[in-house]
């Protein structure tokens, strides 16, 4: 691809349709031609689904504080973080009442996150710049994430948790759902600090999978099984099956011996996970039916 292309795809990605914008964007990372007509690979699939799954009610599950109403109707209050504000502006947060501890992000982003152990030490400069920049993503514009399109950027305030068995930050337990039901998932812990961060792919057993991304480290010796596993996974079956896409990730945490849901995502990584041995990124496609 020559570099004025290239350019226009990085600056001007206005400029192209929605597949042609993908299959562009595609080549750029990946140095290979992108198959819309017969997705055959995980992330093939994935971006397929970019394009031609598209149910206005996903514009509601990605949305991180409108999917708490969803998905508590489904499997329980009891299991939601509970919010403490959401607010459209970076000034409309009300630093001087919020508790000594919290956490902010943004309703329509993944990434921009301030986690506030102690209010005394925080830098409420630093952290507004943050999330002001977070205010700005548009992943609907940048990748075409389509269930991101539309969604109003908002900050969303909530009680901060924490485990004193969890050393490093809470744990993740994120399930890849095909076709309304869960089949394998991905233990992160660390997830702060990309240096400390680790991910480990597991089978519903908890019993380690030989694929892993290439972009973190694995747990090695032993990973991380939560307690409660099981009732954990009864509560994604519900979640998957009421989502009933063709692919869907719901992650979720165990706090102090108790369950609760962190947000469902239809796009991981933007479709372009790194799979190590590459062959994964085929047989995990093949689990998806489209």
């Amino acid at each position: 691809m020559n570099r004025i292309l290239k350019n226009l795809v990085y600056h001007a990605p206005w400029l192209f349709g929605d597949r042609k914008y993908l299959e562009l964007r595609w080549q750029l990372k990946m140095g290979c031609r992108l198959d819309l007509d017969n997705p055959l690979s995980f992330n093939e699939k994935i971006q397929w689904l970019k394009l031609y799954d598209r149910k206005p009610i996903y514009h509601t599950m990605v949305d991180k504080a409108a999917a708490k109403d969803y998905v508590a109707a489904i499997i329980g209050e009891e299991h939601i973080i509970p919010t403490l504000g959401v607010y459209d502006r970076v000034c409309d947060i009300p630093w001087d009442t919020l508790p000594s501890s919290f956490v902010l992000k943004c309703t329509h982003d993944s990434g921009g996150i301030v986690i506030c152990r102690d209010k005394s030490s925080l830098d409420i400069c630093g952290a507004s710049r943050k999330l002001r920049t977070a205010l700005k993503t548009d992943f609907w514009f940048r990748d075409r994430e389509w269930s991101y399109k539309g969604v109003k950027p908002r900050i969303i305030c909530e009680q901060y948790m924490e485990d004193p068995s969890q050393k490093n930050g809470l744990i993740d337990y994120k399930f890849f759902c095909m076709n309304g039901k869960p089949e394998f998932l991905y233990i992160s812990a660390g997830m702060e600090d990309h240096s400390t961060a680790k991910i480990s792919f597991a089978g519903l057993d908890g019993v380690e999978l030989p694929f892993r991304r290439t972009d973190y480290r694995n747990f090695g010796d032993r990973i991380p099984i939560c307690a409660h596993f099981e009732d954990m996974k009864s509560l994604v079956v519900k979640l998957a099956a009421s989502v009933g896409s063709p692919f869907v990730r719901v992650d979720m945490y165990e706090i102090r011996g108790r369950i609760y849901f962190s947000e469902l995502t239809f796009y991981p990584n933007g479709g372009y996970i790194p799979f190590e041995p590459a062959g994964w990124d085929r047989r995990i496609g093949d689990m998806i039916r489209l």
